[in-house]
């Protein structure tokens, strides 16, 4: 019964550590929030914190995760043309155009995932590079390794903020990356 309780206790803590980040991160720059913030903000020690979390991008990941699997499953088993059936161009333009969604409603966690630089080691970091490298090769472009890159590369958090900050509109980046994806896989 007493390891259930401590269970129980840290799925609390763990709660209360995502919920202080998740306000943390959008009250001001991701980048600047630190895991001291983080625990006094949660009312939990700083060992506490660090046995769950070993950074604040790890924290940034944990709380963007929940978005970026509801579009991996769109990837896997929704409608073309995010889903399978479509063109490997027109698959790639809806993947961005959901990508700026995404970047549009969480770009506060975005920039926080990406602050230590680890967010291409991620698993879905992978799985967009997974599914982009199979467009490449189903529309037979050169390359498919280095381009999936390449064509990820647009959709990195700082690149997204500062065209944001630029005063260009999610349609507009929506409409470039669009274009870029047809001229690459079309």
């Amino acid at each position: 019964m007493e390891q259930r309780r401590e269970r129980a206790d840290a799925a609390r803590n763990r709660a209360k550590i995502l919920e202080a980040a998740a306000g943390l991160f959008a009250a001001r720059d991701p980048r600047t929030v630190t895991m001291d913030d983080i625990a006094k903000a949660a009312g939990v020690g700083r060992g506490t914190l660090y046995r769950r979390f070993p950074d604040t991008a790890s924290i940034a990941l944990a709380l963007l995760d929940e978005h970026e699997r509801r579009l991996q499953e769109d990837i896997i088993r929704g409608d073309p043309p995010l889903g399978p059936g479509a063109s490997p161009a027109e698959r790639l333009a809806a993947f961005y155009a959901a990508m700026v969604e995404l970047l549009e409603a969480h770009i506060d966690l975005a920039l926080g995932a990406e602050a230590s630089g680890t967010r291409l080691t991620t698993g879905a970091y992978d799985f967009w590079r997974m599914h982009v490298r199979m467009l490449a090769i189903k529309a037979e472009a050169p390359e498919p390794d280095a381009l999936a890159d390449v064509l990820l590369a647009p959709l990195a958090s700082e690149v997204y903020a500062h065209q944001r900050a630029q005063g260009q509109s999610p349609a507009q980046i929506t409409r470039a990356l669009t274009h870029l994806a047809r001229s690459a896989l079309g």
